[in-house]
C-alpha cells in the first residue's frame, strides 16, 4: 500500500492532482478540502489510499490520516465504492460524519449526491459504532494542510483558497464568488465573539461559540483562524442548493 506522497505539486485538476515524486508524476484523486490546499509548484504531503481494480490502480489523496481512515471504512458498507466515499468526504468532515451516523441523521446523509434515504439508512445501520465517537478524529482534523497554509497569511488567503478549490471542482468563478459572499458573514461573525474564529475552525457555527476572554483583534486575526476545509464544504453546500 502507498501510505502517502511527499513531493512537488505538478498540476491541479477538478477532481485530483499530479504530484511529482522523484521525477515520477503520480495522479491522485482528491477530496475538495485536499485540493484547496494544493498549489502547483509547491511541495505537499498527501495521505493516500490505493484502490485496486481489475482494470485500474487508483490513488486517492487526503489531507489527514483521519480522512483516509474514514474513506476506507466507508467502503466497507454495502453499496459504497471509492467514488461515493469521496463524495461523502466532500460534503462532510470525518467528525461530521461520525455525528450524523451516531445521531442516525438520515436526512443529513441524503445531502450527499448519490445517497437516497434507503442508502442513508443502510449506512447508519452498518456503520453505527464503527466510525468512532464524535471528536475521535479532532486532533487530525480534515484539511489540516489547507489550514496550515492559511495560518499567518493575509486576510484574502482563505477566500482565495476556497475560490480556487471551487473553480478546480468545475464551478464558474462567478458562482464561487457568490457562494463565498454567502458564507463569509458567518465565518467572520466571530469578530464579535472571542472564540468564534476557533469554533469555526473546528466545524462549529458562530452561534455555538462561547467567549473565552480574548479581545477581538480584527478581521485579519479571524481570517488566520478560518479552516479552509470547513469554508469549502460550506460553500459547496450553498452551491448544491441551487
Amino acid at each position: 500500500m502507498i501510505a502517502h506522497l511527499d513531493g512537488v505539486v505538478a498540476a491541479v485538476a477538478p477532481d485530483g492532482a499530479v504530484i511529482d515524486v522523484g521525477g515520477v508524476g503520480l495522479l491522485v484523486q482528491c477530496a475538495p478540502a485536499t485540493l484547496a490546499g494544493l498549489r502547483p509548484g509547491e511541495r505537499a504531503r498527501v495521505c493516500t489510499s490505493l484502490v485496486v481494480r481489475e482494470d485500474a490502480l487508483t490513488l486517492y489523496g487526503f489531507a489527514s490520516d483521519d480522512e483516509r481512515g474514514t474513506f476506507e471504512l466507508l467502503q466497507t458498507a454495502s453499496g459504497i465504492g471509492p467514488r461515493l466515499a469521496l463524495a461523502m468526504l466532500a460534503t462532510f468532515s470525518p467528525d461530521a460524519l461520525r455525528r450524523a451516523v451516531a445521531a442516525q441523521d438520515v436526512t443529513a446523509l441524503t445531502a450527499v449526491p448519490g445517497i437516497g434515504r434507503k442508502g442513508a439508512q443502510r449506512i447508519v445501520l452498518e456503520l453505527a459504532g464503527r466510525l468512532g465517537s464524535p471528536g475521535d478524529g479532532l486532533s487530525a482534523a480534515a484539511g489540516q494542510a489547507a489550514a496550515a497554509a492559511a495560518a499567518g497569511a493575509g486576510v484574502a488567503t482563505w477566500r482565495d483558497q476556497v475560490r480556487t478549490g471551487l473553480v478546480n471542482l468545475g464551478w464558474q468563478p462567478r458562482d464561487a464568488d457568490q457562494a463565498i459572499a454567502v458564507i463569509e458573514p458567518e465565518l467572520l461573525a466571530g469578530l464579535g465573539a472571542g472564540g468564534g474564529g476557533q469554533a469555526l475552525a473546528n466545524g462549529r457555527t458562530s452561534a455555538d461559540a462561547e467567549p473565552d476572554g480574548r479581545s477581538g483583534t480584527g478581521v485579519a486575526a479571524v481570517a488566520a483562524e478560518v479552516d479552509v476545509a470547513v469554508a469549502l464544504r460550506s460553500a459547496l453546500r450553498v452551491l448544491g442548493r441551487r
